[in-house]
């Protein structure tokens, strides 16, 4: 692909994300905030592409990933009013379906069309499966990385301005603000196992799944961003300061400063 038809993807989502906005605060602000997440992956992609040393024949494509990744976020959101999957639709196969109704890639090959296609749907998978190789898994894994880095800042972002302003705070919290965790939650982080969505009870238990993300970070660079950022430091501040959580934090940050060798 060339830089002329990432512009047109640009200009098409541009438009897209437009057609989302009404006179309602809450809908404006949540799609706001998915539309800003967009922008925002597509730069952390372009960091990754840089740090990896990627060459314009993975750029672009990878750009276009980060750009169209999210685009079943926006009529989810309108439809369900929630951007969990299980409890509305999935959001990765809805951005298939859109892509290809919009006829969005057919100026590609079609061997270009498949990659784009498959590290879309794999995004949001629990974990990658061992049957991608080559450019559909350094596709994929850029992708999951990209997005993991920017809702990182997204949540620490979401738990500062609820803390700091709840009573105008309009984003949507899909779990009950209780001072509880799921004892199953707390220990499959500190086990090293990836959580699934399902289990999640209370708001600090996506807390606990999201410091424990840091397990299918694919690149140490992008765990080095997480670093430099204070990330995972930022949500620990929220969450309950007891032993059981004292544990976790250990466990992140030995696991984390063992994959950037430090």
């Amino acid at each position: 692909m060339n830089k002329e038809q990432l512009t047109k993807f640009k200009a098409w989502f541009d438009t897209f994300v437009a057609g989302f906005y009404g006179n309602d605060d809450f809908i404006n602000a949540n799609i706001r905030s998915k539309e800003e997440h967009t922008r925002r992956v597509c730069e952390e992609t372009l960091y990754l592409a840089d740090e990896l040393k990627l060459d314009e024949n993975c750029r672009l494509p990878a750009e276009t990933i980060s750009l169209l990744h999210d685009v079943g976020r926006f009529p989810q959101f309108i439809k369900y009013k929630t951007y969990i999957d299980s409890r509305s639709i999935d959001h990765c196969e809805l951005a298939i379906d859109i892509i290809r109704k919009e006829k969005l890639l057919a100026d590609l090959s079609a061997d270009e069309q498949k990659l784009i296609e498959t590290a879309i749907k794999k995004h949001g998978d629990k974990k990658l499966n061992d049957d991608l190789t080559g450019e559909a898994l350094l596709f994929s894994r850029l992708i999951r990385d990209a997005d993991k880095l920017d809702i990182y800042h997204v949540v620490t972002e979401k738990y500062i301005r609820h803390r700091d302003d709840p009573e105008n705070f309009q984003l949507i919290i899909d779990f009950p603000d209780v001072p509880q965790y799921t004892p199953d939650v707390l220990e499959a982080v500190l086990a090293g196992r990836l959580i699934d969505y399902d289990s999640l009870r209370t708001w600090n238990d996506m807390k606990l799944c999201v410091v424990g993300w840091v397990y299918d970070i694919n690149f140490a660079a992008s765990l080095k961003r997480i670093k430099q950022r204070r990330c995972l430091e930022l949500i620990f501040d929220f969450l309950p300061d007891n032993p059981d959580t004292a544990k976790v934090r250990d466990k992140i940050f030995t696991y984390v400063n063992s994959r950037i060798g430090q």
